[in-house]
């Protein structure tokens, strides 16, 4: 019993050093009308519910990616449309039952604006993003991977880290560079 208080005890302790905005920057993540999204269509349930379960997701990607980013920074973003990968077909499914239908004619889009902030407030990258993958369907994958929204996330997950991953590392050099 006295093992486990003490473990227990550690955890509390530790939480605190666990969270994400210690990790990297912290992200704020604002979705502008997205009612006019291009297509966020539910092929089942409410819009409403399907929705809130794709910002849910992209709140993730983009938490996942700022962990990635050093401590102390911001990241500020303000997502204006999305085309998630694929289109809801409602006569495929039968008895009206509609279906998502991924095939490489409907590829995923994301447009966004973001500002990354480093940790005085100094501006370290700022853009208005148009992302497109033509080719989402080329890219191996696990047979098991069965997230829903695996396109979009690969989508942003190659884009940070060919565009977002550089202009940190420079910018830190250049830092560096300044301070000494």
């Amino acid at each position: 019993m006295k093992t486990f208080l003490i473990a227990l005890l550690t955890l509390a302790v530790s939480a605190p050093a666990l969270s994400s905005n210690e990790a990297g920057a912290s992200v704020e993540l604002k979705f502008q009308e997205p009612k006019k999204f291009t297509d966020i269509r539910a092929a089942n349930g409410t819009r409403g519910k399907f929705t809130e379960r794709v910002q849910h997701n992209f709140e993730e990607f983009f938490q996942d990616m700022a962990s990635e980013l050093p401590a102390g920074y911001s990241w500020n973003i303000t997502v204006t449309d999305i085309d998630l990968a694929g289109d809801v077909d409602y006569f495929i499914g039968g008895a009206g039952n509609p279906l998502r239908v991924v095939k490489e004619i409907h590829s995923p889009a994301i447009t966004f604006s973001h500002v990354l902030l480093d940790h005085e407030g100094e501006e370290v990258v700022s853009a208005e993003e148009k992302l497109r993958d033509m080719g989402f369907m080329q890219t191996l994958r696990s047979v098991n991977d069965s997230d829903p929204f695996r396109y979009e996330k690969q989508m942003l997950t190659d884009w940070f880290q060919k565009e977002i991953e550089p202009i940190v590392k420079d910018y830190a050099k250049m830092q560096s560079n300044v301070s000494h």
